[in-house]
């Protein structure tokens, strides 16, 4: 597939399947306000909850967030078709009012999956893009998965030597076939532990566990966005992040300066959907962290480790535990974190030098320069 023209057509995608729908759009809608249109041909697509593509716009996203923060994107418009293959990358656009009329939309040059959380974040829409010949932002498809599975990345962490915290990975499986097993391996990470959905984001379905009388519902909560879930032993230390951005070709992945999450108030022990999204007093973003100068080289060194560790493209935000007696316990990777305008991968990004356009330009311009099939 060669490019459409000298100005390249951006396709970004937002919405989606997972339960992060409405923060895709919020992060799209930040997107949208910052991205260079003197530079991008920009074509906007909405997914609605059941998995159905639609043309939409900013000025629509902006109308139907200030509704509802938290709105769902309707099923109305313009249906989307991806060409598969073939040399081809222009749109196919059916009119949802009379589906017997197929239209030629825009030739695509490359997309931009504002997705977070499964079927977007994980591999599956990468995949698809993969088999369309569609270049497109961040990881690819074993990377996404990876990045999607807590036990699968913290796996891949394990292999690169990074410190990972006790965990247990319980599954579907095990969880009906002997329950009480598994209670016993969870409670012998000790308490608290923290029950998460395996492959879930933005919080959903977390929960901090202090004793065993309080285990049981954890998992009944996680149960309802996953089957298979990870228990983690509660680490005590400083929540530190740090965003990482691929190097052009072969060169080395980027590390912003660090930033830290710090909890504010005592009703939120852990920073869950509430303090992200809902919350204006439960949590504050430090950038940079206040960390000793040879503590913050280390953590960046081992964000772009941990990039490494699960083959990213692209970018990702790295997170980790800055324990009392010293030690970086590397927590997790997103590998298609939050772009809203408060959203830490970006704020550290700007707190390094690199301004919001800049980055979404950068990022373009590494999936652009990035060939098509295996890499």
């Amino acid at each position: 597939m060669t490019l459409s023209s000298q100005k390249p057509t951006v396709a970004l995608l937002c919405g989606g399947r997972s339960s992060e729908h409405s923060i895709s759009l919020i992060t799209a809608r930040g997107v949208l306000g910052a991205i260079d249109y003197e530079k991008y041909n920009v074509v906007t697509i909405g997914i609605t909850r059941d998995g159905r593509w639609f043309l939409t716009d900013e000025d629509f996203l902006n109308r139907l967030l200030k509704e509802n923060a938290l709105a769902d994107f309707p099923a109305e418009g313009k249906q989307v078709f991806l060409p598969l293959g073939g040399g081809d990358n222009r749109l196919r656009l059916i009119d949802s009012k009379d589906e017997t009329h197929v239209e030629m939309g825009p030739a695509i040059d490359v997309v931009f999956p504002l997705l977070h959380g499964p079927f977007g974040e994980d591999g599956t829409v990468q995949g698809l893009l993969e088999m369309a010949d569609l270049r497109y932002v961040g990881c690819g498809v074993a990377s996404s998965a990876i990045g999607m599975d807590k036990h699968f990345m913290k796996v891949a962490f394990e292999a690169a030597g990074l410190e990972v915290g006790p965990y247990e990975v319980i599954t579907h499986r095990q969880w009906v076939q002997n329950p009480d097993q598994a209670r016993e391996r969870i409670q012998a990470l000790g308490y608290p532990v923290f029950v998460k959905p395996a492959r879930a984001g933005s919080s959903f379905g977390i929960t901090k566990v202090n004793s065993a009388e309080q285990l049981d519902a954890a998992i009944e909560e996680a149960h309802k966005y996953d089957p298979k879930l990870v228990i983690e032993a509660g680490i005590l230390g400083r929540e530190i992040e740090c965003a990482v951005l691929d190097g052009h070709r072969s060169a080395n992945p980027l590390a912003s300066h660090p930033g830290e999450i710090v909890m504010m108030d005592r009703e939120h022990s852990f920073y869950d959907f509430e303090s992200k999204y809902v919350s204006k007093t439960s949590a504050e973003t430090r950038c940079p962290a206040d960390l000793p100068t040879d503590v913050a080289q280390q953590l960046r060194e081992l964000a772009v480790e941990a990039f490494l560790a699960v083959d990213g493209e692209g970018l990702c935000r790295a997170d980790f535990f800055y324990t009392e007696d010293g030690h970086l316990v590397i927590n997790e990777v997103n590998t298609m974190p939050g772009f809203t305008p408060i959203s830490m991968y970006k704020t550290m990004w700007e707190n390094t030098g690199v301004s919001y356009a800049q980055l979404i330009d950068e990022l373009i311009t590494l999936a652009l320069e990035r060939p098509l099939g295996l890499r």
